[in-house]
């Protein structure tokens, strides 16, 4: 559904550190970057993300409500985004990184704050 995500940073080096690692933990290659804005981009055969400082010249801030969701081939490797992105500066919130059973079914999920506070989530859906 979606072709790209992009969320604003404030220190957009301390984030791509921590991208590069909590992405990486769920293979995903190191950005590509910076481009003539100073985004930086994570690039997949299903999309793309980014980060960035806001074009309009304000401070960059989350979502309240929003939720950024990045597939994990494995419950392994939510384990391992969750991980890497707290030792590159992430903030882990919400219930620790495991199963959860909802609407949508049996879930692995592991949820962090980056370091400008946009909230993401690994998840892998058992086969």
């Amino acid at each position: 559904m979606f072709t790209h995500v992009t969320v604003g940073a404030n220190d957009v080096e301390a984030s791509r550190r921590f991208y590069d690692a909590a992405l990486g933990a769920l293979g995903i290659d190191p950005a590509a970057g910076p481009d003539a804005r100073g985004r930086f981009w994570w690039r997949t055969p299903r999309g793309a993300f980014a980060i960035g400082t806001p074009l309009d010249g304000e401070p960059a801030c989350h979502a309240n409500g929003g939720t950024l969701g990045f597939h994990a081939k494995t419950p392994e490797m939510v384990q391992a985004f969750h991980d890497a992105g707290v030792a590159a500066g992430g903030t882990a919130i919400e219930d620790p990184p495991g199963e959860r059973n909802g609407p949508f079914g049996n879930l692995i999920l592991a949820y962090l704050r980056d370091p400008s506070g946009n909230k993401i989530c690994a998840m892998h859906r058992p086969g």
